[in-house]
This record gives structure tokens, C-alpha cells and sequence, in this order.
């Protein structure tokens, strides 16, 4: 594992920065456009590990996708013209992948077997092969088909009324997929909003379907047409910066082109409730997709609580939220994130750990953290487990500790965010 020693800073961070493209954009786009007739380009893709998995994915499946670094041509021939892969599909470390190639592979009527590395290996994949069962999927794998590997012996699926057990946008976007192949309508009813991005982005790709309140509904055997995608920047990779000119003094930051959904914004919510100093700027939209200007300034924080409704808007945060609520006054309480014990890592365990090894005081619930604030970092090491959020969260805590942080594992990063130390180094003084 690669290993990196980063000191604090000896001042505030000032600078513009423009964050890497949306990583559920990115995923979704790719997907789209290799089921689509037609030749679509993507540009500001990001080139981060998992979204690649999702290229690599399609090109098995005969898709040829050109790519000159953060541009893609993807050059689609419609479902009918998809190939059955000669070997299994690697999805590496990507739930995304996974979890939305489920609901594409279960409709095609070819054989794919697909697998993931260990830590995808242990993530649960029945919420995704139970809902598609139920359509009629045939899908094989170890525990009864709740883990990877998994076999799709493509059927034809028929259309259902899915109720979700679970707040996840993966799942939704899975059963929509698999809705565009199935016969009749399929429709999906969510417990509470997550993420958006398939609806916004599906009818531009030329599909139809209806949003009503908590449930979208979907016809089967439409066709996609071919689309350009410009992806704006992720906010999940801005919340590191913002948070880090928010607890480094004397800080001033911007960051420019960052995509500003409102299922996605719920960190500069949180933020501004404990007291950040955030304006935003909307200038433009990418489809329906708002995109802005973000300006951070340093600020006295204090402790908040953080549960229910806004938990998916910020679920991908919670680690660099956690460390913004160390250099709080007062306690933060985040509750309702049990989503958390399920992701690269167990993300409360691997929180609570590393920031206690660095100073912090923190304690892990079993659906969140109490983090009492107030207090130094003294630094120390973190151990990213392989989770490239919490190896970002190490590296801005580096910022604002007494000593260097040292980031085992920081390879990880290149996950989602592969120039994340370069824009480090450019923005500290």
C-alpha cells in the first residue's frame, strides 16, 4: 500500500479550484449512452477507477468507447446489438457498477457472469437481485445471490410496482434499468427522495417517464437516442474542500462548475446550520442539472444534529462531515446512517477509529457518531482501509493537526478523485 505524509498548514487555503465531474453522473452517462443508438460524446467524465469499471463493463459487452483523458465517444447500437462477453465482467471496487449493470444484465438475453474485488465481494447485493427476481430475473450467486459473484442468465423480464425497503438511488436506477426491458411498466416507489440523476438524465437519452410525487414510472422496450453529456463537477469531492476552508483559518476558497442538485447539495445545508460561511451561484444548467459556483470562507463552527430526511443527501459526506464536527463547539449527533456500515468499508468503525487515533473524540452508534468538539488533532496515521472517502478525510485533517498525518492506502483515492493531492498542494499558501 502506497503511504503519504502530509503536514498541517501554515496558513488559510485560498485559490480557485474545479473539482473532477460528477461520479454518479459519469456512471449513469456511460450506461445510457452504451444502450443507445447513436454516437454520444461525454466530456469532464470522471476518470476515477470505479467509473471505468462501468467503460470496461460496456466494452465487454461489444460497446466501442473511445476515450482522450476526461472525454469519452461512445459510439452506441442499441440493446439489440450487445454481445454476450467470453469471459466474466470485473466490476473492481464499484457498488455503482454493480448495482445499476444488475438491472441492465438481468434484461439482456445473454449469459454474463460478473464479480468484484473483496471488499465488493462482502457488500449486499439481494436489495438489487430480490426486486429483480421478482420481475423475473434468473440470477445465481453465492448466498442465495446475495454476493458477488453473480450469473444473468437473461430472461424476459416483466414490468412490477417496486416499493423500496431501502433509501438507495443504486437500487431505484436499477429497477428503472430493468423496467426499460421488461414487458408492460414497471414503476418505483421510494421511502423518502435519494438522488436523482436517472430521472433527470433518462429523458434526455430520449425516455419517457413520470415522476409523481415519491414514485417514477417507467414503459418498457423504449429506445435511447444518442445524447452529449457535459458532467459537472461533484459535490461529493467538493465537500473535502469545503470543508476544509471552512475549519482552516484565514482560509478563502472557490470552487468553480460544481453540480448543485438539490438531492445532492445537503452538505452546504449542514455546513451552513453549524455555522460555515457558504455562498453558492448557480450560472448555468446541464440539462436539468444545476451547476455553480461555490465561495468558502473560514468560520466558527458548532455542533448539530443530523438525522432523517437529510441523511441520503449527504450519506457520501458523513466522513468529512464528522471531521468538520471535531473543530466544533459542542456535540454533533448524526443518527439514521446505518447505510454507512455498508459501503467500501464499514464507514462508522473506520470514522471512529481513525479520527480518535488522531486526537478527536468520537463514538460510534450503531446508525451514526457522536462527535464531542472542541478539541486538538494531535495527528497521527490513518488507515483509508481501502475507502477512498476516508483517506480524503485524513488528508484534510492533516490541514488542522498539531503534527503530519500520515495516509496508508492513499492509491484508494484515485477511486473518485484522481487529482485530489495535486489540488491539495495548489490551494495551500
Amino acid at each position: 500500500m502506497a503511504v503519504i505524509e502530509i503536514e498541517p498548514s501554515k496558513g488559510g487555503l485560498s485559490g480557485t479550484l474545479e473539482v473532477p465531474g460528477d461520479k454518479s453522473i459519469s456512471h449513469r452517462s456511460v450506461i445510457f449512452a452504451s444502450l443507445a443508438e447513436g454516437t454520444s460524446k461525454i466530456t469532464n467524465f470522471l476518470t476515477g477507477e470505479d467509473c471505468l469499471r462501468t467503460v470496461d463493463a460496456f466494452r465487454s459487452l461489444g460497446v466501442e468507447i473511445e476515450q482522450d483523458e476526461d472525454e469519452l465517444v461512445i459510439h452506441g447500437n442499441g440493446v439489440d446489438n450487445l454481445n454476450e462477453p467470453l469471459a466474466p465482467i470485473n466490476f473492481g471496487n464499484s457498488g455503482t457498477t454493480a448495482r445499476l449493470m444488475s438491472g441492465v444484465l438481468a434484461g439482456l438475453p445473454l449469459f454474463t457472469v460478473a464479480y468484484g474485488d473483496d471488499s465488493l465481494s462482502k457488500r449486499p447485493m439481494d436489495r438489487v437481485v430480490v426486486p429483480l427476481r421478482e420481475m423475473g430475473a434468473a440470477i445465481s450467486g453465492r448466498k442465495k445471490a446475495s454476493l458477488l459473484p453473480l450469473s444473468f442468465d437473461g430472461t424476459t423480464l416483466r414490468g412490477k410496482d417496486h416499493n423500496l425497503k431501502v433509501r438507495s438511488a443504486q437500487v431505484k436506477s436499477s429497477l428503472l434499468l430493468a423496467g426499460l426491458f421488461a414487458e408492460g411498466e414497471t414503476s418505483v416507489t421510494e421511502l423518502g427522495q435519494t438522488r436523482n440523476h436517472t430521472e433527470m438524465l433518462l429523458p434526455q437519452f430520449g425516455v419517457d417517464l413520470t415522476v409523481k410525487g415519491s414514485t417514477i414510472t417507467i414503459k418498457g422496450g423504449q429506445r435511447l437516442r444518442a445524447s452529449d453529456v457535459h458532467v459537472p463537477g461533484d459535490i461529493s469531492s467538493a465537500a473535502f474542500f469545503i470543508v476544509a476552508a471552512a475549519v482552516t483559518p484565514g482560509s478563502e476558497l472557490t470552487l468553480k462548475n460544481v453540480g448543485l442538485n438539490h438531492t445532492r447539495d445537503g452538505i452546504i445545508h449542514v455546513m451552513k446550520a453549524m455555522g460555515a460561511s457558504i455562498e453558492t451561484d448557480i450560472h448555468s444548467y446541464v440539462g436539468k442539472e444545476p451547476v455553480g459556483d461555490v465561495h468558502i470562507k473560514s468560520s466558527t463552527l458548532t455542533g448539530a444534529t443530523i438525522e432523517g430526511e437529510m441523511i441520503p443527501n449527504v450519506i457520501d459526506e458523513i466522513p468529512i462531515i464528522a471531521l468538520a464536527a471535531t473543530q466544533a463547539e459542542g456535540t454533533t449527533v448524526i443518527k439514521d446512517a446505518e447505510e454507512l456500515r455498508y459501503k467500501e468499508t464499514d464507514r462508522i468503525s473506520a470514522v471512529v477509529d481513525n479520527l480518535n487515533r488522531i486526537g478527536a473524540n468520537v463514538e460510534a452508534r450503531e446508525d451514526g457518531l457522536v462527535i464531542h468538539g472542541g478539541g486538538t488533532l494531535n495527528g497521527g496515521t490513518v488507515d483509508s482501509q481501502g475507502d477512498h472517502r476516508i483517506g480524503m478525510m485524513g488528508a484534510i485533517a492533516s490541514l488542522i493537526s498539531e503534527t503530519s498525518v500520515i495516509i496508508v492506502g492513499k492509491e484508494c483515492i484515485n477511486i473518485s478523485y484522481p487529482s485530489f493531492f495535486s489540488h491539495l498542494d495548489k490551494i495551500r499558501k
